[in-house]
């Protein structure tokens, strides 16, 4: 692919990459979990849509890493928030525990909003949390994620959380999900 008029944009007054050519550029040159989490970062912020998953496959063919990024385009989803909840995600889809949603609403019998998990396995009521340094790490932010974990739990719920250390180590976050799953009363 060559650089065109539409791969250059100005940012700041400085010339830089489109969004879709910086992502097509990364995800041929990456593994698949740091790829799939640009493609779902880049979809949740609205810097490229599904019209541009769809021509990205045309836009790399022929090029070295094609084949890995193919495969990644399917298992782009931009309500994944971040690149730890991306991981998350890829381990249990890897340990053969796919979730069924991401940014799973639960709500009580009237209505009200009792908290949104990040991974969600709607049958046997589990959620899985991405918890984050930078969006979980204030006094406020925990106070908060205890006050919805309680309304979850108290709904039926089991909570899981897992941190960037836990996708280290690529069996622990479907293990634990599974163990979950398994002591379920509603599998």
């Amino acid at each position: 692919m060559t650089v065109g008029s539409g791969d250059v944009v100005e940012v700041a007054g400085i010339p830089a990459t489109s969004p879709l050519r910086t992502v097509l550029d990364v995800i041929l040159r990456v593994d698949r979990y740091p790829a799939v989490s640009v493609l779902d970062s880049a979809l949740n912020q609205c810097r490229i849509g599904p019209a541009h998953l769809a021509t990205i496959p045309d836009l790399i063919r022929g090029r070295r890493g094609a084949v890995v990024a193919r495969a990644c385009l399917a298992e782009a989803d931009g309500r994944a928030q971040s690149p730890l909840e991306t991981r998350s995600r890829l381990r249990c889809v890897d340990g053969r525990v796919p979730p069924d949603t991401l940014q799973l609403e639960v709500r009580d019998d009237d209505g009200y909003l009792l908290g949104v998990g990040d991974v969600g396995w709607r049958g046997p009521r589990v959620i899985a949390e991405a918890d984050g340094r930078d969006a979980h790490g204030t006094p406020e932010a925990v106070y908060a994620d205890r006050r919805r974990q309680n309304r979850l739990v108290n709904a039926g719920w089991t909570i899981l959380r897992f941190t960037w250390q836990d996708t280290l180590h690529p069996d622990y976050i479907p293990h634990t999900v599974r163990q979950a799953i398994a002591a379920s009363p509603r599998r």
